[in-house]
């Protein structure tokens, strides 16, 4: 990609033109590709211009749209008519859909006989370039991913490869695919990552900020009753002394008593993006009439999901590292190749927690009863709650059984937060819904720590420890030491 990120130009290029043919192959399931290169004012240009190592000047997006009659896909005004109950959303458009969660549930909501569509810039991929990272699992291209897709169950899933800052393709996007509902999973997910430098904390806020609010303008004009489903984080929420409630809190006030947003206490600058978000979010709902559920989701831990079994091209991402990795897959990674598992401080940090499987479910069970006109629904996505040196203590036992001498180390937490406090959220709304939980178990640790020893020999070492300060956070952009 990096030559042609270097292009200053604007052409458009059918598949029969051969000079692409190397950088971008045309799909091998009977697709059509087209290709646009053009400058762009988007965070993605300008964060490769000062971030990475690759030079740009333009930005690449492409659509693969199926013309197979093998599959045939139903039409727009079938879907229309379908679409015309808002419980059962027809057309699903998944931004973000390359990612851990995202492309999780895009094969989830395709498998369940959702019209399925991936809008991802694919600078995920960049930054683990720019790092040095990689996944524990080896993941093929998004091209191959959703090839494999099709072949292994008949079923197509289109793509849109462009940046979602840049509203001109986040419009032709909407208007090509027409989506029912909208599951916005397409912002930088990491706490680290947005204190690395001034750079990505820019970077972080300015496409997760902008991009969110190019969704519900690209909703307000294009798809009016479209039900956005955002991913938010309970992250938003901090650690406060109080009951966390789903979103809003009943509070009354020399007499008077009013329901208002639950206060919001983030505690990095990815965290306050999304409460940003949320912000603009209930703010569009209340002013156009937008239908918006925010899903303010726990920590995600796991890699296994039904669609991802199917094949091992299927296979989805796994991050252990200090940046990306969250706390249970880091520590059953760590146990699997015999590095002590790493507790932040007092580890008494305590959070909510759920399975992958349960992400895409609950996705679903949002889709599946959307929010009403002008309303904006919070739901607290977790199954349960855990302290650090609970889980670690649960990855200690699990690898004891399996025969692996698991030690426990306290380092100096690079975070600033609370290492011991009150922890209560409440989460009832989706269960009422009818979530179904699958409940951190020893088959399930069981489970991932063969998992992790399966592909122990990918594991870089010199990436297991944490190497982002939030109280040294840097000016100028860092590329973190190999």
């Amino acid at each position: 990609m990096a030559h042609l990120l270097s292009t200053s130009c604007s052409i458009k290029l059918s598949s029969s033109h051969r000079p692409l043919s190397q950088p971008f192959r045309q799909c091998p399931t009977k697709c059509l590709t087209f290709f646009t290169l053009g400058t762009s004012k988007s965070p993605f240009k300008r964060f490769v211009l000062q971030g990475g190592t690759q030079q740009a000047s333009c930005i690449v997006r492409a659509t693969v749209a199926p013309i197979s009659q093998e599959t045939p896909t139903q039409s727009r005004s079938d879907s229309q008519q379908n679409s015309s109950e808002p419980s059962k959303p027809k057309r699903v458009m998944v931004i973000g859909g390359d990612g851990y969660c995202g492309w999780a549930t895009a094969l989830h909501l395709s498998n369940k006989g959702y019209d399925v569509a991936i809008v991802d810039s694919l600078i995920r991929r960049l930054f683990d370039q720019q790092l040095g990272l990689d996944s524990l699992t080896p993941i093929a291209s998004i091209h191959n991913r959703l090839r494999c897709w099709r072949s292994v169950t008949g079923k197509t899933i289109e793509l849109y490869i462009g940046d979602i800052c840049d509203f001109e393709f986040l419009s032709e996007t909407f208007k090509s695919f027409e989506p029912d509902a909208v599951v916005h999973f397409g912002e930088q997910r990491s706490a680290p990552y947005s204190m690395i430098d001034r750079n990505r904390a820019v970077f972080t806020q300015h496409n997760n900020v902008i991009g969110t609010l190019n969704v519900l303008f690209a909703i307000k004009e294009f798809r009016d009753q479209c039900h956005l489903v955002k991913l938010g984080t309970m992250g938003e929420y901090g650690t406060p002394n109080i009951d966390i409630e789903e979103g809003y809190i009943t509070i009354t006030h020399n007499g008077r008593t009013d329901t208002l947003p639950f206060p919001k206490q983030a505690s990095s600058f990815y965290h306050l993006s999304k409460v940003h978000d949320s912000n603009n979010i209930a703010f569009t709902c209340k002013a156009w009439g937008i239908r918006a559920t925010d899903l303010n989701q726990g920590v995600v831990y796991g890699v296994r999901t039904e669609e991802t079994e199917m094949h091992e091209e299927l296979c989805n991402r796994l991050d252990y590292d200090g940046v990306f990795g969250t706390a249970l897959n880091r520590f059953c990674v760590q146990a699997a190749v015999g590095h002590p598992l790493t507790v932040y401080g007092k580890g008494g940090q305590t959070r909510g927690y759920l399975d992958i499987r349960d992400t895409v479910q609950c996705v679903e069970l949002a889709i599946a009863n959307p929010a009403q006109p002008g309303e904006f629904r919070v739901f607290n996505q977790f199954t349960e709650q855990f302290s650090v040196n609970e889980l670690a203590s649960l990855v200690t036992k699990a690898g004891e059984k399996l025969g692996l001498d698991v030690k426990t180390i306290s380092v100096p937490n690079p975070r600033v937060e609370a290492e011991e406090h009150y922890y209560n959220a409440k989460h009832t709304k989706l269960i009422e819904l009818g979530l179904e939980p699958h409940l951190l178990s020893d088959s399930l640790l069981d489970s991932l720590l063969n998992f992790a020893i399966k592909f122990k020999d990918r594991v870089d070492t010199k990436q297991i420890m944490p190497s982002v300060s939030w109280k040294k956070i840097g000016v100028k952009p860092k590329t973190l030491a190999a």
